[in-house]
């Protein structure tokens, strides 16, 4: 039995890039952090993009690699669980991204998200600054991560 009325082939869309999520975790010692009163020696950042091309894992100078459109979720993990440590604050261009800080439901644990809102040609240092203990003044670091556009080895696929 010959098909009925046989829809010609459609050639399939060409899929929009994906949104991707780039998660910046804050790694924080706040005991070594609250007795030597310094941050930068006992900060310790990482990401989710290690593929396409962040580096500095580990340091207090993360550079993600980042692209427009890419949703950035920053949140903080204490090494001391015992020691209260927020993410207080994230100065960055707004003309890159405008953070909004959010907090999980049920609990006062805050993260940030934001939207990367243009493709960077040049990196875009930030600031994050952290509630440590019961200390009132936060903690800002005076190491800077940034934010980076796609590495230039001629591949876009990330």
């Amino acid at each position: 039995m010959p098909p009925r009325n046989k829809q010609p082939e459609r050639q399939p869309a060409q899929p929009a890039r994906p949104v991707r999520p780039v998660t910046i975790t804050a790694v924080v010692d706040p005991v070594a952090a609250l007795a030597s009163e310094n941050l930068d020696d006992n900060i310790y950042f990482y990401d989710t993009n290690k593929n396409a091309g962040s580096t500095g894992f580990g340091t207090p100078t993360l550079h993600s690699r980042v692209r427009k459109g890419d949703t950035l979720l920053w949140n903080v993990i204490p090494l001391e669980c015992e020691t209260y440590v927020s993410l207080n604050d994230i100065e960055i261009d707004p003309k890159v991204a405008e953070p909004t800080r959010k907090v999980y439901p049920g609990t006062d644990i805050v993260f940030w998200t934001a939207e990367v809102k243009q493709d960077l040609t040049e990196p875009v240092p930030y600031r994050l600054s952290f509630l440590l203990g019961t200390v009132s003044t936060p903690f800002t670091p005076t190491a800077r991560p940034t934010l980076a556009g796609p590495a230039n080895d001629g591949k876009e696929g990330r």
